[in-house]
């Protein structure tokens, strides 16, 4: 039997849209975007916190989990965010809570936790069904009022119930907690900073709201990280990161000098930078002393209990700390670079880059509109009170009336209202009333009540009128934060210092303590690379692997730098003393420098200070290059040549020799072209066709001359006759000239 599929309904033609898959990509790529952006990656200005955040401690207020509470299972708050308010997996929201626990990683934290949370090392924390969860006192700040329509609230995602749009916030919590995310098309990297110096920056804008960025960061003096550390950012430019919203921030380990036995000592580092993993750390530092890249560190083991104890040893008494922590700093993750791009949502949703300035004063609006918006919550509770106490009044200076209504009329609510012009609530008030408070002391005590009430509404409505009793109020408030996350106390006392690094030859002192050997650099064709002790007096017995022979064969010594000069332009450098052992076959070069496999390598040579060369491309330009200027020990290297390289030559004369393509050769003084230390540089020789290919420095009282195809010298007695001026097209080669058009054979 055939099963046919039943005919469309007549509204399912409807859910049919014909429109070109462009827009329709675009409109919903658009909309998941905004939703990344306002619903997940970045915080709000206002409280400091993403949707996931805020709906934990949310959701602990909701569960009274408050400070003085027993502490309840994470799961059982996790699957109230997630059934509530959170339509996203249990696992993120767990991560989430977890991280506002860690004292490591809020600088303060906002949930209290119970159990394993993790640690510094980077292990995971423990399964939700084994820890447990309260609110700390500064998450009980962020939620202050929130039961007085302090802040507006808007349907969850199944529409059953109300989630708040931001936290009341009683202190600056973005930039006391920091925050980082990555949404589409932008990000945000906020440090944490010291809540005190937030609350006093805030009160000098109150006092002053025309005060500078220079002027807040007399309170502000800029980050600190919940891990301690140092930070060496020079003032200047955590000026210009406060003014703009952008920049980084460098912090270093906090480290002391301890004393051995026979006067020796160790390095202790007691705080590491922020958001670095301890364990990973000491792994990085083992590598080095592994890959011989830290020639001043013996060893490195972790001693740390519930404090960071990293106990490092030179590798000799003699290196002096300053100069072996410098040299770590510069290796290793003993000191980072945390990125600033203070990316946020203002008040409306808007994402924005803002500065020091704009975040507390947008943080400020927030506070003064929270203080209005609970001030016209109780003024409501007030007047309400106030009318029930005006009938409860009026029911006592006609109590006997009043209680012969009660006793003797069928509907003694109607006749009230109507015997005294009461409202329903009062009149409900009054009949609610029990027989005991009918004393006369009760009577003197609402009339007390009465009184109260109407000065504090007074109070409150004269506050509402006048926007400087408003700010004040503001100002009050976050003065009395000082006694709960203050820099007075344990939780809100600085944790990062400033310094300026020491001014120390790091490359210097390390040479210091590389033993000075010969060596001979052998790189082969296909690039790789290893240094052999001595002098290699027979190349021919080098082995290489298979489809491989010898490309250049360099002497040099330990203390040397290497500079590789690229095909593409580009000037690589390495250290000697860190080159693999020639035992073997060596490295990849392309393994220690970001080399592309279509560049070939042009030139090895140590580097020699203050010496120069000649570097030309194969159409024809060059300059005379500062050797100095060639060196840059980043993998990507240099870029000093702008075209293919052709001739990377050592000025050990005062004329050039250039031959083109096309066999013709100039000659013309070095003088003629000028230093500069990267660029495209002048014509050497004109050419209708083809490009330079070769090219000679020569001293003029010496002579010239070229290498013939059997390896003897050719001297080249009227080479006076092929001189010209630079850039003119030269004469045809002298006679003997070798056909490869080379003054000497290519090497590579």
């Amino acid at each position: 039997m055939t099963l046919l599929s039943p005919p469309p309904g007549p509204g399912d033609g409807d859910r049919i849209l014909d429109e070109p898959l462009t827009e329709a990509l675009a409109r919903r790529y658009l909309a998941y975007a905004l939703s990344t952006i306002t619903g997940r990656a970045l915080p709000d200005v206002r409280d400091g916190l993403k949707p996931v955040h805020r709906r934990i401690l949310y959701a602990l207020h909701e569960m009274r989990l408050n400070p003085a509470a027993s502490a309840r299972k994470c799961a059982k708050v996790v699957g109230e965010v997630m059934g509530n308010f959170h339509p996203h997996g249990d696992q993120a929201i767990y991560d989430a809570l977890v991280r506002l626990a860690q004292s490591f990683s809020q600088r303060i934290p906002l949930v209290d936790g119970q159990g394993n949370f993790g640690n510094i090392d980077g292990d995971n924390a423990a399964a939700m069904r084994y820890t447990e969860c309260r609110m700390t006192e500064a998450a009980a700040l962020l939620l202050d009022g929130i039961d007085e329509n302090a802040v507006d609230f808007k349907p969850t995602y199944d529409g059953q119930d109300e989630e708040p749009v931001v936290l009341p916030a009683g202190f600056p919590n973005l930039l006391a907690n920091g925050s980082s995310g990555i949404a589409v098309g932008m990000a945000t990297s906020i440090p944490p900073h010291n809540a005190g110096e937030l609350i006093d920056a805030c009160l000098l804008l109150l006092q002053r709201p025309e005060a500078t960025t220079a002027d807040l960061m007399e309170r502000v003096q800029g980050p600190d990280f919940p891990t301690g550390g140092i930070i060496v950012e020079p003032r200047h430019s955590l000026l210009e990161t406060f003014e703009t919203g952008r920049g980084g921030v460098r912090v270093r380990a906090r480290w002391s000098r301890e004393e051995t036995t026979r006067g020796g000592y160790v390095i202790v580092v007691t705080e590491i930078p922020y958001q670095v993993k301890k364990a990973e750390l000491v792994e990085q530092l083992a590598e080095l002393i592994e890959a011989k890249k830290a020639p001043l560190l013996g060893d490195v083991r972790d001693e740390s209990a519930e404090d960071v104890r990293l106990v490092i040893e030179p590798k000799s008494r003699n290196v002096e700390p300053e100069v072996l922590m410098e040299s770590l700093f510069r290796l290793s993750d003993l000191e980072t670079r945390f990125p600033v791009n203070m990316n946020v949502l203002d008040a409306r949703g808007a994402p924005g880059v803002l500065g020091l300035k704009a975040i507390l004063k947008a943080f400020l609006d927030h506070r003064r509109e929270v203080l209005i918006r609970r001030a016209r919550f109780r003024l409501e509770k007030i007047e309400a009170r106030l009318h029930i106490l005006d009938g409860l009044l009026i029911a006592y200076l006609n109590l006997d009336e009043v209680i012969r209504i009660v006793r003797y009329e069928d509907e003694p609510r109607a006749k009230l209202i109507a015997a005294f012009d009461l409202t329903e609530i009062q009149a409900d008030a009054i009949l609610n009333t029990r027989l005991r408070q009918l004393a006369r002391l009760e009577e003197m005590e609402i009339r007390r009540e009465h009184a109260e009430l109407a000065e504090e509404r007074d109070g409150i409505q004269s506050m509402l009128a006048s926007e400087a009793r408003q700010w004040k109020l503001v100002g009050a408030g976050l003065a009395a934060m000082r006694d709960v996350i203050g820099t007075g106390t344990a939780v809100g006392r600085r944790r990062s210092d400033f310094a300026e690094p020491p001014a120390i030859d790091v490359e210097a002192a390390s040479e210091a303590f590389i033993p000075r050997e010969p060596i001979t650099i052998i790189l082969s064709d296909k690039g790789w690379i290893r240094a052999a002790k001595g002098k290699v007096d027979d190349p021919s017995e080098l082995k290489f692997k298979e489809g491989d022979r010898l490309g250049f064969l360099v002497p040099a010594e330990t203390t040397d730098k290497l500079l590789i000069f690229a095909s593409d332009g580009r000037f690589f450098t390495l250290e000697c003393s860190k080159l693999p052992s020639a035992r073997g076959h060596g490295e990849p070069l392309r393994l220690m420098v970001d080399l592309d496999d279509k560049v070939k390598i042009a030139d090895v040579f140590p580097h020699k200070p203050g010496r120069r060369r000649l570097l030309a491309s194969a159409e024809g330009y060059g300059f005379v290059l500062p050797e100095d200027e060639a060196l840059a020990f980043r993998r990507a290297g240099k870029q000093v040549l702008n075209g293919a390289a052709q001739a990377c030559l050592e000025l050990t004369g005062d004329h050039l020799a250039v031959v083109g393509d096309n066999g013709k050769i100039l000659v013309f003084p070095i003088d003629e072209l000028p230093e500069m230390p990267r660029g495209k540089g002048v014509k050497l020789q004109s050419y209708r066709e083809g490009g330079l290919r070769d090219a000679m420095v020569f001293k003029a009282e010496a002579g010239a001359g070229w290498i013939d195809a059997g390896g003897r010298n050719r001297d080249w007695p009227d080479w006076r006759e092929w001189m010209g001026k630079r850039a003119g097209s030269g004469k045809a080669a002298p006679r003997g000239f070798p056909v490869t058009k080379r003054f000497r054979p290519k090497t590579n």
